[in-house]
């Protein structure tokens, strides 16, 4: 897959953000890394996850509402044109709940989606996962 020059890369899983850019061509891309944004994920009103006596989720619902905070800076970044090209890679169960909370922007900045959980690879590991035909 050809990456153009200044695409974000967006890696999440439950616990995790990484955002990379891709700092070289298209057709030799090198990614760097950005800064990590602050995320407020206490808010756990929009989870599909309840905790209780005889359902012990509470892992779950802690993902759910980082994955959904990752979500929100992300449509906030393409709301604002800060992102005009975006690929979201992400633990499988994590890049469900994300997409629940796309806004029609970040749907259109969005080139590519990959459903893996790559947050502890390096760069050039992450550019290999991308080259992969899925």
């Amino acid at each position: 897959m050809l990456i153009p020059h200044g695409t974000v890369v967006a890696l999440v899983d439950g616990k995790r953000f990484i955002l990379l850019r891709n700092s070289g061509t298209e057709a030799e891309p090198e990614l760097t890394a950005m800064p990590t944004p602050a995320l407020a994920h206490n808010n756990h009103s929009n989870t599909g996850h309840r905790s209780s006596a005889g359902n012990h989720a509470d892992h779950l619902v802690e993902e759910d509402a980082f994955a959904t905070a990752a979500t929100n800076w992300l449509n906030d970044q393409a709301v604002g044109h800060k992102i005009d090209k975006l690929i979201v890679i992400a633990a499988p169960r994590t890049l469900g709940e994300m997409r629940r909370h796309y806004r029609k922007q970040l749907e259109q900045v969005i080139v590519h989606e990959l459903a893996k959980d790559l947050t502890a690879k390096k760069p050039p590991e992450v550019l290999a996962a991308l080259r992969v035909k899925h």
